[in-house]
């Protein structure tokens, strides 16, 4: 076997041991192929589009049994979800994420600038006291997979 060779079969055995340990960490991050996903929610525009992906999402795996959800959110889309403004189809759709074990994070510092409390806030929001960027990437260090339509 000349050098090139020798090289190239120990590039090869190296690219595929990472491989098979990263799709083995996949799996460990993921028990029994179930997904753990973070949407990220800021644009107020979005509010329904990203809510519609969520009900999407769960339609779409079977169920909210065979995925793990969070909806972390920040900046002028909060407002969306103060329970004295909140529009009915909001309402009625957070209620549901909440009954389906959707975390629903709120930014703890956009809390702080539009003056609420999470007593204010739809019912099933929990404060990401640290902010909701910070929360999104605790979320991402967990395994979570980060989608922000």
């Amino acid at each position: 076997m000349n050098r090139r060779n020798i090289l190239w079969s120990a590039v090869s055995a190296l690219g595929a041991a990472f491989a098979a340990s990263r799709a083995s960490a996949a799996t460990e991050a993921t028990p029994a192929g179930k997904l753990k996903v973070v949407y990220h929610l800021a644009d107020a525009e979005k509010v329904n589009f990203v809510l519609g992906n969520i009900q999407n999402h769960i339609d779409g795996v079977g169920g909210p049994d065979h995925v793990t959800l969070a909806l972390v959110i920040h900046g002028p889309a909060l407002k969306a979800f103060h329970a004295a403004q909140a529009n009915p189809d909001v309402t009625k759709r957070i209620g549901a994420f909440s009954r389906d074990g959707v975390e629903l994070a709120a930014c703890g510092n956009t809390m702080k600038a539009q003056n609420i409390t999470l007593k204010e806030l739809l019912p099933g929001f929990v404060s990401a006291e640290k902010g909701g960027v910070v929360r999104l990437a605790e979320l991402q260090s967990q395994g979570y997979l980060y989608l922000r339509p």
